[in-house]
């Protein structure tokens, strides 16, 4: 097809990628009935969640951050025979039945990448394909994820050794042989220090701050079970009792040479790693503080001390660009601003889903993020009065989701929801606007009879693909 042919499909909607929330913005408009055709760069769905995806930041070692029976999709639980915390190969196997028990695959392009797209005058979006096609629709969902662009601080000096980010690892035994520190604790950061401590002849993890550990069980249930299904506290009663609990389980962590945290508990993204606590009190890695600068061979910390070093990997997170949509976002601290993270404040029936930062299960709000969107097209088309009120709210709503928290000033807190305000805001706008709420047993009418079985093991990933 050439550049100048153009396919209108004014009626529909584009969602472009197939990912887990993409897939969830697939199911969502099915239900209401609202036509649309999905796209997606790589072979099959599955998003990051699939290692061999060009970009995708996963690796072997990586499992589910949250836990097994409050992270699957509404109407599709993750089957139990799946531990507390799902491993990666085992979220691309779910994603994948669930994407065949709703009939999803039927709408989605397999690789075509999304060049651009533009506001035409009337209103409707133009999206261009890479091989040069076009096409028109009213609506437009960006659901290619934020953690594909790696961000990497700028520090002064030349280093003799390898520097990567950790978007380029897959395997500890990257890691053999080799003196290796590890920048950034987020929970990545934590886990691939852990295969540096296994793996490498010396290990080392640079913090800028302290941070509080959170097991991820506690008496024996999964950390966030404990959480959601416990007395609902307020956050002045709260802090104080969970912050005894920590202290009885974890004790002192500035003994091993970890920083004491400059800030609240729950005040940053919880750090849901024990395991680099083990390693620590065994000795097989250490704690190092930020970098000052490189000097040859050997890297120079900000108190002065210095360390011999082979490989310095970069676990400092992702820029959330969006480069076929860039320019119709604001953007602020690298993180783009929508009313609850799902609708731009200015152009019209342009979504984002995924981009949010919360401490929840994502892919149950990726659920109630997708029927928030379908909803509002679906009244859309009716042509009812309400949408206006709707639109009004987009357009000036600003409303305190942070659950009483002050998050820590950083570029991954710019947009930090907590996830049961987020919850409560949201039940009291689906009663104002008139939209009912998604209820359990909303998608079971469009799941497919014998849907194949999610497969209980698999052989690796990386070694089908070589």
């Amino acid at each position: 097809m050439s550049a100048s042919s153009v396919l209108s499909s004014n009626a529909a909607v584009c969602i472009i990628g197939g990912g887990p929330g993409g897939l969830s913005a697939a199911r969502a408009l099915k239900r209401q009935g609202i036509s649309y055709e999905q796209f997606e760069r790589h072979s099959d769905v599955g998003g990051i969640w699939d290692i061999n995806n060009p970009g995708s930041p996963m690796y072997e070692s990586a499992h589910f951050i949250s836990s097994r029976d409050l992270s699957g999709y509404a109407d599709f639980p993750m089957p139990k025979d799946y531990p507390d915390y799902p491993t990666n190969q085992q979220i691309v196997d779910y994603v994948r039945s669930f994407a065949r028990a709703f009939g999803l695959y039927d709408n989605i392009r397999f690789g075509v990448s999304v060049k651009a797209i533009d506001k035409l005058p009337d209103g409707r979006w133009q999206v261009t394909l890479e091989n040069g096609e076009q096409r028109h629709y009213r609506a437009v969902i960006c659901a290619t994820g934020c953690n594909w662009d790696p961000s990497l601080p700028e520090i002064k000096g030349h280093f003799n050794g390898e520097i990567r980010h950790s978007v380029s690892y897959k395997r500890g035994e990257e890691f053999k042989g080799k003196r290796v520190m590890v920048v950034g604790a987020g929970n990545s950061g934590a886990d691939i220090s852990c295969d540096a401590a296994t793996y490498a002849d010396a290990a080392f993890i640079s913090m800028r701050r302290g941070y509080y550990f959170i097991p991820k069980h506690l008496f024996g249930v999964p950390a966030d079970e404990f959480a959601e299904k416990g007395p609902q506290l307020p956050m002045w009663v709260e802090r104080p009792v969970f912050s005894v609990i920590l202290r009885m389980i974890t004790g002192d962590l500035t003994r091993y040479g970890l920083q004491k945290p400059d800030h609240k508990l729950f005040e940053s993204h919880p750090l849901m790693n024990t395991q680099l606590l083990h390693h620590l009190q065994h000795g097989n890695i250490a704690v190092r503080p930020d970098v000052e600068r490189y000097d040859g061979d050997e890297v120079v910390f900000k108190d002065g001390s210095r360390e011999k070093l082979d490989l310095v990997l970069y676990a400092t997170g992702y820029k959330w660009s969006a480069p076929y949509a860039g320019r119709y976002f604001e953007w602020q601290g690298g993180r783009p601003q929508m009313y609850l993270s799902v609708f731009n404040r200015v152009h019209r029936n342009l979504f984002g889903i995924g981009y949010i930062e919360t401490n929840s299960s994502a892919f149950k709000l990726f659920d109630a993020q997708a029927h928030l969107i379908a909803s509002y097209l679906r009244e859309q088309s009716a042509g009812v009065e309400r949408v206006r009120t709707f639109d009004e709210l987009i357009a000036h709503d600003d409303p305190d989701l942070s659950g009483g928290i002050k998050f820590i000033k950083s570029q991954r807190h710019t947009v930090y929801l907590e996830v049961h305000a987020l919850k409560r805001y949201l039940k009291k706008l689906h009663k104002r606007i008139g939209w009912p709420a998604l209820r359990d047993g909303d998608y079971l009418p469009l799941l497919k009879p014998q849907v194949a079985a999610i497969p209980s093991t698999r052989n690796d990933p990386l070694k089908e693909a070589a």
